[in-house]
């Protein structure tokens, strides 16, 4: 809460007492016989509606977006629940709140909604997926002196063992109502656990695949959404990258076919704001072996040049006492590493949906057509740019063994 507000209350509350004292000054009142006017000290003004945490419109050097939020839970919400209202993912709102239990939270607790990111070190442009994040970032294409555009989507991702694979790649074609052909590892897996499959399973609540999907260069892999949201920000998958059911719809409606995609690992991220440097520090991911707390060089290695730049330009060093506090404690929240300003404030806010948000907080269906248009029209995919082979061809769907989900 802002700073001023208890101070406003305290002023309140000694109104009556003040009234009281300048009473004994007066002479007593003649009765009159106009109506008695009764004073009332108004009701504490309401919380501030939650900010969107899905689009932003982005500053030419801009690193970070967004704001971190806090509501207070709710009667028979979980974490999880808080989470797909603020469009975040399970793990991302979990390491934001250790000390608060995620399935039976206590009535009235304060919760952290970490909707606030910094960028992943990658081009611009296309859909970025930061794996150590369990996020997904996509830049529509833009006219030259057109404001940048980003959109923002947590994601589940490949478990152990069925791991996503880094790189780049396109999106190769699109496909409605996918059809999910098993592969056979998958099968014997389900085999073994007592839970078989058929080999092929149709469009409808029981695929895995949702409603939505691309087909990505990488043989067998997709970004697709899923018939188990509470999945999101987990890694649960066979290696595909699926988001929540109105998340992947949108991202359907405006990437193009060979939209370029880039997935990273990066568990660290710097990112310069209100003239400091931030830190949103992920815990790696359990199968990541590279050497983050064994010294400050591979962390340092993540800087950028511009951000070494401002640095020097402020007259500011990175504080490595505070990075390594936050490699041993991630808690997702960008937080200052560099000067001595203010601590970074949360603002509490009510506890429902934001404005411009994809989901309608009730069902699993995305926005309706008449809903997207308006909003998203001049960002989305033109009418031309229809996906080949969007049906359920035997060419198009032609299932290969490494197919996941």
């Amino acid at each position: 809460m802002r700073k001023h507000v208890p101070l406003r209350l305290v002023l309140l509350a000694g109104l009556p007492l003040a009234a009281a004292a300048c009473s004994l000054l007066k002479p007593v009142p003649v009765p009159s016989s106009r109506p008695k006017v009764v004073r009332t000290v108004s009701a504490s003004p309401p919380l501030p509606l939650p900010s969107p945490a899905q689009r932003f419109v982005l500053k030419p050097g801009q690193d970070v977006i967004g704001r971190v939020q806090v509501v207070k839970v709710a009667q028979g919400q979980t974490l999880s629940d808080i989470a797909r209202l603020f469009n975040v993912g399970y793990d991302e709102i979990v390491r934001a709140n250790p000390k608060v239990d995620p399935w039976v939270p206590k009535v009235g607790t304060p919760v952290i909604v970490p909707t606030q990111f910094v960028l992943p070190e990658a081009p611009r442009s296309g859909i970025v997926v930061n794996i150590a994040a369990f996020r997904l970032f996509y830049y529509p294409p833009h006219r030259p002196g057109e404001p940048q555009i980003v959109l923002t989507h947590p994601v589940g991702i490949g478990r152990m063992g069925w791991h996503t694979p880094v790189g780049a790649t396109r999106v190769v074609w699109r496909e409605k109502n996918p059809v999910w052909h098993v592969p056979r590892s998958i099968m014997a897996e389900h085999a073994r656990e007592g839970a078989p499959l058929p080999p092929v399973v149709g469009p409808g609540p029981n695929n895995p695949l949702g409603d939505y999907a691309l087909h990505l260069g990488w043989p067998g892999y997709l970004i697709h959404g899923t018939n188990e949201p509470v999945s999101v920000g987990r890694r649960v998958s066979h290696g595909c990258i699926h988001l929540y059911p109105e998340d992947i719809a949108q991202i359907f409606r405006m990437a193009r076919n060979r939209t370029l995609v880039r997935v990273v690992n990066q568990p660290y991220l710097f990112g310069w704001n209100d003239g400091r440097l931030y830190l949103q520090s992920y815990a790696p991911l359990a199968d990541d072996r590279r050497p983050w707390k064994a010294g400050t060089r591979l962390l340092g290695s993540m800087l950028r040049r511009t951000q070494r730049r401002l640095l020097a330009r402020h007259h500011e060093k990175v504080d490595w006492r505070r990075v390594q506090a936050l490699v041993r404690a991630p808690r997702v929240v960008p937080l200052p590493v560099s000067g001595q300003g203010p601590a970074p404030v949360a603002v509490l806010v009510q506890n429902r949906l934001p404005a411009a948000s994809t989901w309608d907080g009730k069902t699993d269906l995305p926005m309706t057509d008449a809903e997207f248009d308006p909003r998203f029209a001049g960002e989305a995919a033109p009418a031309s740019a229809k996906p080949h082979g969007s049906g359920t061809s035997a060419a198009a769907a032609k299932p290969s063994d490494t197919h996941t989900r």
